[in-house]
């Protein structure tokens, strides 16, 4: 289960609509607590980052797709560990990744599932035209993602480590 503020869907609403036609994305930090068997993940804050596709690395049999980061995304590896650390600093955990889709469901692609990392939350918007529409989050179960039940609070106060306590 993936708890989130009504803030946070806004600021990834707001990215995604920002970034359209290309794809947003962003990394999500908080807390992973295992509960009766189940992972509890609390969204406390957004780390965005830059949509990095056009200067990802490619493989060999994909070198002639003309694929865009209207159609992708990638997160490169030195954002991807600077959110690891400012994580750390703060006792939290990387929960996992959102982006948008634009002009398509907020379901994930097979490039997605090739990509996708187990216990972390997957959070798709979908923007068509240019509209946040759809909001949605996957978890990795086995060789398919499963939709996960999010939790979205309505909160006054913005959540810290001592108003979650």
């Amino acid at each position: 289960m993936l708890s989130l503020q009504t803030c946070h869907l806004e600021q990834i609403q707001i990215q995604a609509q920002t970034c359209y036609p290309e794809e947003c994305c962003g990394l999500m930090l908080g807390t992973i607590v295992e509960q009766d068997g189940q992972l509890h993940k609390k969204l406390l804050e957004l780390y965005a980052v830059d949509n990095a596709w056009d200067s990802a690395p490619r493989n060999p049999e994909e070198a002639d797709l003309p694929l865009t980061a209207t159609r992708r995304y990638w997160i490169a590896p030195q954002d991807l560990f600077k959110a690891q650390q400012y994580a750390r600093t703060q006792g939290w955990d990387i929960m996992g990744v959102y982006h948008s889709h634009p002009n398509h469901e907020a379901v994930p692609s097979e490039c997605d599932l090739k990509w996708a990392w187990p216990q972390y939350s997957y959070v798709i918007v979908a923007v068509n035209p240019g509209v946040p529409h759809d909001f949605r989050s996957w978890i990795l179960d086995g060789q398919q993602f499963r939709s996960e039940e999010v939790t979205i609070l309505n909160s006054a106060i913005a959540p810290t480590l001592e108003t979650d306590i």
